[in-house]
Protein backbone atom coordinates (compact mmCIF):
# COMPACT_ATOMS: atom_id res chain seq x y z
CA UNK A 1 0.00 0.00 0.00
CA UNK A 2 0.87 3.33 -0.60
CA UNK A 3 2.67 5.27 2.60
CA UNK A 4 1.56 8.83 3.47
CA UNK A 5 -2.03 7.96 3.07
CA UNK A 6 -2.68 10.74 5.82
CA UNK A 7 -0.75 13.37 3.74
CA UNK A 8 -2.58 12.69 0.43
CA UNK A 9 -5.12 15.03 -1.15
CA UNK A 10 -8.72 13.19 -1.29
CA UNK A 11 -8.94 12.27 -4.63
CA UNK A 12 -5.27 11.03 -4.04
CA UNK A 13 -6.07 8.96 -1.22
CA UNK A 14 -8.88 7.72 -2.14
CA UNK A 15 -7.53 6.51 -5.74
CA UNK A 16 -4.57 4.85 -3.51
CA UNK A 17 -6.95 3.62 -1.40
CA UNK A 18 -9.63 2.15 -4.54
CA UNK A 19 -6.09 0.84 -5.78
CA UNK A 20 -5.02 -1.46 -2.74
CA UNK A 21 -8.86 -2.92 -2.25
CA UNK A 22 -8.60 -3.50 -5.56
CA UNK A 23 -5.58 -5.69 -5.49
CA UNK A 24 -7.82 -7.51 -3.17
CA UNK A 25 -10.58 -7.88 -4.98
CA UNK A 26 -8.47 -9.20 -7.72
CA UNK A 27 -7.41 -11.71 -5.75
CA UNK A 28 -10.54 -12.87 -4.00
CA UNK A 29 -10.72 -16.72 -5.90
CA UNK A 30 -14.03 -17.62 -3.46
CA UNK A 31 -16.69 -14.80 -2.98
CA UNK A 32 -18.33 -17.16 -0.92
CA UNK A 33 -15.98 -16.93 2.27
CA UNK A 34 -16.90 -15.76 5.61
CA UNK A 35 -15.58 -12.32 6.38
CA UNK A 36 -14.74 -11.08 9.54
CA UNK A 37 -18.26 -9.13 9.64
CA UNK A 38 -20.58 -11.47 10.77
CA UNK A 39 -22.97 -12.41 8.26
CA UNK A 40 -21.20 -11.45 5.42
CA UNK A 41 -19.09 -13.18 3.09
CA UNK A 42 -16.83 -11.61 0.89
CA UNK A 43 -19.02 -10.66 -2.13
CA UNK A 44 -20.93 -8.51 0.41
CA UNK A 45 -18.05 -6.33 1.50
CA UNK A 46 -18.04 -5.31 -1.92
CA UNK A 47 -21.64 -4.96 -1.97
CA UNK A 48 -21.92 -2.68 1.05
CA UNK A 49 -19.24 -0.20 -0.57
CA UNK A 50 -20.95 -0.31 -4.30
CA UNK A 51 -24.66 -0.06 -2.59
CA UNK A 52 -24.49 2.65 0.48
CA UNK A 53 -22.89 5.25 -1.21
CA UNK A 54 -25.26 6.08 -3.97
CA UNK A 55 -27.56 6.74 -1.85
CA UNK A 56 -25.63 9.22 0.80
CA UNK A 57 -24.91 10.74 -2.48
CA UNK A 58 -28.10 10.96 -3.45
CA UNK A 59 -28.92 12.36 -0.22
CA UNK A 60 -26.98 15.33 -0.64
CA UNK A 61 -28.11 15.52 -4.25
CA UNK A 62 -25.67 14.01 -6.24
CA UNK A 63 -26.22 11.05 -8.54
CA UNK A 64 -23.32 8.70 -9.01
CA UNK A 65 -23.17 6.78 -12.15
CA UNK A 66 -24.88 3.26 -11.73
CA UNK A 67 -22.91 0.12 -11.44
CA UNK A 68 -23.02 -2.98 -12.63
CA UNK A 69 -24.39 -5.67 -10.53
CA UNK A 70 -22.18 -7.41 -8.07
CA UNK A 71 -23.72 -10.17 -8.22
CA UNK A 72 -22.96 -10.74 -11.60
CA UNK A 73 -19.27 -9.91 -11.22
CA UNK A 74 -17.45 -8.42 -7.57
CA UNK A 75 -14.61 -7.50 -9.63
CA UNK A 76 -16.21 -5.41 -12.70
CA UNK A 77 -18.82 -3.70 -10.09
CA UNK A 78 -15.83 -2.23 -7.78
CA UNK A 79 -13.71 -1.44 -10.91
CA UNK A 80 -16.95 0.45 -12.21
CA UNK A 81 -18.09 2.26 -8.74
CA UNK A 82 -14.68 3.39 -7.95
CA UNK A 83 -14.10 4.89 -11.12
CA UNK A 84 -17.57 6.64 -10.53
CA UNK A 85 -16.29 7.93 -7.47
CA UNK A 86 -12.74 9.15 -8.75
CA UNK A 87 -14.25 10.85 -11.49
CA UNK A 88 -15.78 12.78 -8.54
CA UNK A 89 -13.04 13.59 -6.95
CA UNK A 90 -11.11 14.63 -10.28
CA UNK A 91 -14.23 16.71 -11.61
CA UNK A 92 -14.85 20.41 -11.28
CA UNK A 93 -17.63 19.87 -8.57
CA UNK A 94 -15.29 18.40 -6.09
CA UNK A 95 -15.26 21.43 -4.03
CA UNK A 96 -18.58 22.40 -4.18
CA UNK A 97 -20.58 22.53 -1.33
CA UNK A 98 -22.39 18.96 -0.40
CA UNK A 99 -24.90 18.74 2.24
CA UNK A 100 -26.32 15.67 3.21
CA UNK A 101 -29.00 15.71 5.83
CA UNK A 102 -27.70 13.97 8.62
CA UNK A 103 -23.96 14.61 8.40
CA UNK A 104 -23.78 17.81 7.55
CA UNK A 105 -22.37 20.28 5.26
CA UNK A 106 -18.60 19.90 3.76
CA UNK A 107 -16.99 20.35 0.39
CA UNK A 108 -17.81 17.25 -1.57
CA UNK A 109 -14.20 16.02 -1.40
CA UNK A 110 -14.24 16.24 2.10
CA UNK A 111 -17.49 14.17 2.43
CA UNK A 112 -16.12 11.67 0.28
CA UNK A 113 -12.78 11.30 1.83
CA UNK A 114 -14.19 11.14 5.08
CA UNK A 115 -17.61 8.98 5.29
CA UNK A 116 -16.69 6.72 2.33
CA UNK A 117 -12.56 6.37 1.38
CA UNK A 118 -12.00 5.42 5.31
CA UNK A 119 -14.74 3.00 4.60
CA UNK A 120 -13.12 1.79 1.61
CA UNK A 121 -9.75 1.74 3.78
CA UNK A 122 -11.28 -0.38 6.85
CA UNK A 123 -13.39 -2.93 4.77
CA UNK A 124 -10.05 -3.72 2.78
CA UNK A 125 -9.25 -5.47 6.10
CA UNK A 126 -12.68 -7.44 5.89
CA UNK A 127 -12.02 -8.30 2.25
CA UNK A 128 -8.22 -9.36 2.83
CA UNK A 129 -9.42 -11.65 5.81
CA UNK A 130 -11.99 -13.07 3.89
CA UNK A 131 -9.44 -14.61 1.97
CA UNK A 132 -7.11 -15.83 4.24
CA UNK A 133 -4.76 -12.68 3.99
CA UNK A 134 -3.72 -9.99 6.21
CA UNK A 135 -3.60 -6.87 4.38
CA UNK A 136 -0.67 -4.28 4.68
CA UNK A 137 -2.45 -0.96 5.59
CA UNK A 138 -1.08 2.12 6.40
CA UNK A 139 0.00 2.37 10.09
CA UNK A 140 -0.29 6.46 10.71
CA UNK A 141 -3.76 6.68 8.02
CA UNK A 142 -4.82 3.76 10.70
CA UNK A 143 -3.94 5.67 14.23
CA UNK A 144 -5.90 8.83 12.51
CA UNK A 145 -8.72 7.25 11.67
CA UNK A 146 -8.56 5.70 15.53
CA UNK A 147 -7.56 8.98 17.14
CA UNK A 148 -10.59 10.48 15.25
CA UNK A 149 -13.07 7.90 15.94
CA UNK A 150 -12.08 6.82 19.75
CA UNK A 151 -13.52 10.18 21.02
CA UNK A 152 -17.13 9.36 19.56
CA UNK A 153 -17.25 6.01 20.02
CA UNK A 154 -20.90 5.93 22.09
CA UNK A 155 -21.99 7.09 18.90
CA UNK A 156 -20.91 5.01 16.63
CA UNK A 157 -21.69 1.62 18.60
CA UNK A 158 -25.46 2.95 19.42
CA UNK A 159 -25.29 3.40 15.29
CA UNK A 160 -25.46 -0.17 14.99
CA UNK A 161 -22.67 0.44 12.16
CA UNK A 162 -19.95 -1.13 14.64
CA UNK A 163 -19.86 -3.84 16.61
CA UNK A 164 -18.26 -4.39 20.24
CA UNK A 165 -14.88 -3.46 20.22
CA UNK A 166 -12.19 -6.36 20.95
CA UNK A 167 -9.60 -6.96 23.16
CA UNK A 168 -5.92 -6.47 21.30
CA UNK A 169 -2.35 -5.95 23.24
CA UNK A 170 -1.48 -2.81 24.31
CA UNK A 171 1.54 -3.83 21.43
CA UNK A 172 -0.79 -4.34 18.43
CA UNK A 173 -0.03 -2.08 15.51
CA UNK A 174 -2.70 0.44 14.73
CA UNK A 175 -4.14 -1.48 11.60
CA UNK A 176 -5.04 -4.18 13.96
CA UNK A 177 -6.36 -1.55 17.06
CA UNK A 178 -8.36 -0.30 14.17
CA UNK A 179 -9.97 -3.86 13.41
CA UNK A 180 -10.57 -4.34 16.74
CA UNK A 181 -11.84 -0.77 17.17
CA UNK A 182 -14.27 -1.18 14.77
CA UNK A 183 -15.63 -4.80 16.02
CA UNK A 184 -13.43 -7.52 14.33
CA UNK A 185 -11.12 -10.26 15.78
CA UNK A 186 -7.66 -9.75 14.48
CA UNK A 187 -6.51 -12.95 15.75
Amino acid sequence: MTTGLADLEPAQRHRAIADDFAKYVAATDDWDAQSPVEGWVARDVVRHLVEWFPSFLADGGITLESSPSVDDDPAVAWAAHAGAVQALLDGGDAQSEFTHPRAGTYPLSTAIDMFYTADVFMHTWDLARSSGVTPELDEQFASNLLAGMAPIEEMLRSSGQYGPAKPVADDASAVVKLAAFIGRDPA
